[in-house]
């Protein structure tokens, strides 16, 4: 249920209300717009008649339930765009974001070089993989803290905020203590235990849709970091997989418009998972841009032929730069800023 409180509601009206839900068993989640306070209730709503106990009250001018099974993160709850902050940068609110670097850290080297072209392109984060989730046990798993470190030291030499994922709750305190966005991998979108550790957290979370999720199921795993109480998620859609077999995954297009109806959440697309290709990543770029993406996260490495993962999708230095040109020329058509 969303409880909407009359133009001009006081603080100790808000605390009344959050501490009726209180003892009525339900959690509270207050959002402040310019006119109204609306105040969402977190919790099952059988048997309790929140009308009753609650819109009686003199102050709240409406209850009205919300029909989507994710309530946080539905436009219902919200009209407005969310804006997520990743250190000095804003994702949402009609400005496109740009996240690129190697699929894995490979040594300082690698990724600093990385990110230094990658910033000059025009890139505002950079992603790099220090864990790695591999479909076999002999690929390279990834450097851990040694990568996490690399990590952090392209971000002192760019000032660029890092954006690395995390395989489970057991890493998350070690990796937020170098990432300043935590990723959430498609194979994790539904552990829901590592979605409550990161929704207490307090950090900025980019979640990748799962490979065979639909988008209700996408927006139902934000609402578990959501409901602890971090309002900092990033969506991304990184392909889905179907029967095609001459890419890896199956971009949805579509899934962009639809999430940008149905939640107030920002989301990225991801071209470079998305194909596995990296001759379609411009094209994908420029369509999920299109489509209504509020930016890429996109492989870039210097060499992709001896890159010891995802080589084959990622792009050199000098692909990247061409593909923010192009960007730019799009977005100028779109009245979008870059």
């Amino acid at each position: 249920m969303i409880i909407v409180l009359r133009s001009g509601a006081t603080q100790e009206e808000v605390d009344e209300v959050v501490e009726r839900l209180k003892r009525l068993g339900f959690g509270a989640h207050v959002s402040r717009g310019v006119e109204r306070t609306i105040i969402g209730a977190i919790g099952d709503e059988r048997g309790v008649n929140l009308e009753e106990k609650i819109g009686v009250l003199p102050f709240v001018e409406k209850v009205i339930p919300v029909l989507a099974p994710y309530r946080l993160a539905s436009r219902e709850y919200q009209k407005t765009d969310t804006v997520v902050k990743v250190g000095n940068v804003e994702i949402g609110g009609g400005k496109l974001v740009f996240v690129a670097g190697p699929c894995s850290v490979e040594s300082e080297e690698q990724v600093v070089e990385t990110a230094v072209r990658v910033k000059e392109a025009g890139a505002k984060i950079l992603r790099g993989g220090a864990f790695k989730p591999r479909t076999s046990p002999y690929s390279f798993q990834g450097l851990a803290e040694e990568g996490l470190k690399f990590l952090a030291k392209a971000r002192e030499v760019t000032g660029l905020p890092v954006v690395t994922e995390v395989l489970g709750v057991e890493e998350l305190p070690l990796v937020a203590r170098y990432a300043d966005m935590i990723q959430i991998g498609a194979r994790n979108m539904q552990n829901f235990r590592l979605l409550e550790a990161v929704g207490k957290l307090r950090k900025p979370v980019l979640l990748k849709r799962g490979m065979m999720s639909t988008v209700e199921e996408l927006l139902m795993s934000a609402e578990y970091i959501l409901v602890q109480g971090n309002y900092q998620v990033v969506l991304c859609e990184r392909g889905i997989r179907t029967f095609e077999p001459s890419t890896r995954n199956t971009l949805d297009l579509s899934c962009i418009p639809l999430v940008k109806m149905q939640s107030h959440l920002p989301i990225l697309a991801d071209p470079s998972h998305g194909t596995g290709r990296s001759d379609l990543v411009e094209a994908m770029s420029l369509a999920a841009l299109a489509a209504g993406a509020d930016g890429l996260i996109i492989e870039v490495h210097p060499n992709p032929i001896e890159a010891l993962s995802d080589g084959p999708q990622s792009l050199t230095p000098e692909q990247f730069n061409h593909l923010m040109k192009e960007i730019k020329k799009l977005a100028a058509t779109m009245g979008k800023e870059v």
